[in-house]
């Protein structure tokens, strides 16, 4: 089964709705390990910001990672003080376990994390959640590669940072331009989906999310960012590029071996109700183009030196078959896996069988060209045998590539279908999940224009809180395991935000 013909779990994206007012929109989390000098600079710089600059309510949450200096002191004091911030505690080293546990446990539609230093110019925050908000996109990352970027770092880094993005590119064929920078956001419906799949704990646990969602198919949003490099991270540089390079080859092992099922990740053709109600809309075909046409050159190479080989002691018909007969099997393996997308051994004999049909109508062709010209002439020159083979190959491509993609591996035929079920959109409340619909409906039918509802504005709570458990606890969530996604159903947790009206804007901002 191919991922990319699957209808998946994930709804369409829609625009994020306004929610209760004690609802954050956007959780922002820091992880940090032995940051007792840097974490409270931080989250009042990124707080007063987001006071400053975000139309709705926010969250920001610190996860320690077992950190064995004062941090856990300096982030309780900054809960205390602060009624947007929360302080999570982890006994486990490891940046990807601590937004595993932060992402999977939060209320908010919208999840982000940076890192403690704010090398990343803050001005690129809004921009960076906007698509995910709008519903846009799945995923959005800061790029420092990108050519309106500007970035102020040593040669070492820059080198270690480009050569691993082509690494990625090489091996994985990722499209995105920058895997480590510490400035990612990401859907909530689309972590619940996503996050466990990642195998990961460490600092190859976004470039792992990055490649397995790219492969499902969902949009990567990308934005420019300013970048500083911090003279004094801690981030070891050898180890964690070693631990990188595991990663790449862990991963590219599974991909190629079809194990991870990435079909539940995949969207509905479009966002409109009537697009969810077409079928048979092809898919990815300029890409299956690219596939075939260099899986068929790599194969017309192999078949005219095994033809050429053969040749030596048999006569042209011989050679000719032998040779087809053995680069047709090669040729549909090849064209399975890598020009649609099949993976696992599923029906692989029954492809052979149907790639076989197909070598017939290739042998029809060939060998008919090849009677012809004996015919026309009683000697004709080797290079004329393969000039005319090479004709005719041409023309058993292309009827080739026809009868693959609409009889051998055609786009959902192999299953039975369903209908589609009806996109749900839900209240979205603090520790509580959506309930999955009854019965899907055949046609959905979009409703009417809904009541105007106000912005989740933020919390207008004093300065100073009653007490510090109160602000400490404003934004408890339910507890939630990692792998609670894979093993039971999620209701769709995105909702429709109303459009901001002219003096919703923040009174002190001058614009």
């Amino acid at each position: 089964m191919r991922t990319d013909s699957s209808p998946g779990d994930l709804p369409a994206r829609e625009h994020l709705p306004a929610t209760d007012a004690g609802t954050p929109v956007l959780d922002v989390v820091i992880p940090v390990y032995n940051e007792e000098k840097d974490l409270q600079p931080c989250v009042l710089r990124l707080h007063e910001h987001l006071k400053r600059t975000f139309p709705y309510a926010f969250r920001i949450t610190v996860a320690d990672n077992a950190s064995t200096d004062t941090t856990p002191q300096v982030a309780a004091r900054l809960a205390a003080r602060l009624p947007e911030v929360v302080s999570r505690r982890l006994e486990q080293k490891g940046r990807g376990r601590a937004l595993r546990t932060v992402w999977s446990a939060s209320d908010a539609p919208v999840l982000a994390y940076m890192d403690v230093d704010l090398s990343t110019d803050l001005n690129a925050l809004l921009p960076l959640v906007a698509p995910l908000i709008s519903g846009h996109s799945d995923l959005a990352i800061g790029s420092r590669l990108a050519r309106s970027s500007r970035v102020v770092r040593g040669a070492k880094r820059e080198f270690i940072s480009r050569s691993y993005n082509l690494i990625l590119r090489g091996s994985l064929q990722a499209r995105f331009s920058d895997a480590q920078c510490g400035f990612k956001a990401i859907r909530r419906d689309v972590a619940q989906v996503l996050l466990p799949l990642v195998e990961d704990s460490g600092w190859f646990f976004d470039t792992e999310m990055l490649v397995l969602a790219e492969r499902a198919g969902l949009r990567i949003h990308e934005v420019p960012v300013d970048w500083v490099d911090d003279p004094d991270s801690t981030v070891h540089i050898v180890r964690t590029a070693t631990d990188d390079l595991k990663g790449v080859w862990r991963v590219g092992r599974a991909l190629a071996g079809g194990s991870l099922s990435l079909d539940r990740l995949a969207r509905p053709f479009g966002d409109d109700p009537r697009d969810r109600e077409l079928t048979d809309v092809p898919k990815g075909l300029s890409r299956q183009l690219v596939g075939f046409c260099v899986v068929g050159g790599l194969s017309t190479l192999f078949y005219l030196l095994l033809y050429s080989g053969f040749r030596s002691f048999s006569g042209s018909q011989v050679a000719n078959a032998l040779a087809l007969l053995v680069s047709a099997v090669a040729n549909t393996a090849a064209n399975r896996r890598l020009t649609f997308g099949v993976r696992g051994r599923g029906g692989a004999v029954r492809h052979q069988a149907q790639g076989l049909v197909v070598f017939g109508i290739g042998l029809v062709l060939t060998s008919g060209s090849l009677a012809a010209l004996n015919a026309a002439t009683n000697d004709p020159a080797h290079s004329t045998e393969l000039a005319v083979l090479i004709a005719a190959n041409l023309a058993a491509t292309v009827l080739r590539f026809l009868l693959f993609r609409a009889w051998v591996f055609p786009d959902r035929r192999d299953e039975p279908s369903t209908p589609a079920p009806s996109p749900v959109v839900a209240s979205h409340r603090p520790g509580g999940h959506a309930a999955h619909p009854a019965a899907p409906h055949p046609i959905p039918v979009r409703p009417g224009p809904p009541a105007y509802r106000p912005l989740p504005q933020r919390p207008t709570a004093p300065a100073t809180p009653s007490s510090p458990t109160q602000a400490a606890t404003s934004y408890d969530t339910a507890p939630f395991r990692a792998g609670d996604a894979a093993d039971q159903g999620w209701g769709d947790s995105t909702m429709q935000m109303q459009a901001v009206r002219p003096h919703d804007h923040d009174p002190r901002n001058a614009r």
